[in-house]
């Protein structure tokens, strides 16, 4: 192989040693390759850890949040089931005290909402 034509070539040729090869490129791919390999198996484990850490941390938080809301949701709930049995204790009294007017109203709110929904 002539030693210029080498030179030339960013890549190493196969068969050659080192030497005879582009000195920067051939330099490069040899440490690359060996410092890579031997420091890319600590950074995977580390990596794999801190990702494992990191994804406890965020079900952790979303447990919580869960929980949280879940209360707010129960306290939320029982208030709406007080309301409603307070105003339909209301309802059901003025519907006996006044039958007549509460037909009218009924009879008021199902004409404005087939107004408003046959459009």
């Amino acid at each position: 192989m002539n030693p210029s034509s080498a030179s030339d070539s960013p890549f190493p040729a196969s068969g050659t040693s080192a030497g005879t090869t582009s000195g920067t490129y051939a330099g490069v791919a040899d440490s690359s390759t060996g410092s890579s390999a031997a420091s890319s198996g600590m950074s995977h484990e580390g990596a794999a850890a801190q990702a494992h850490a990191t994804v406890q941390r965020m079900a952790r938080a979303a447990h919580e949040a869960v929980d949280r809301l879940e209360q707010t949701l129960g306290a939320g709930s029982e208030r709406v089931m007080d309301w409603q049995q307070e105003y339909g204790d209301m309802a059901r009294e003025q519907v006996r005290s006044n039958p007549l007017a509460a037909v009218g109203i009924a009879f008021g709110v199902g004409i404005l909402f087939s107004k408003l929904f046959m459009r």
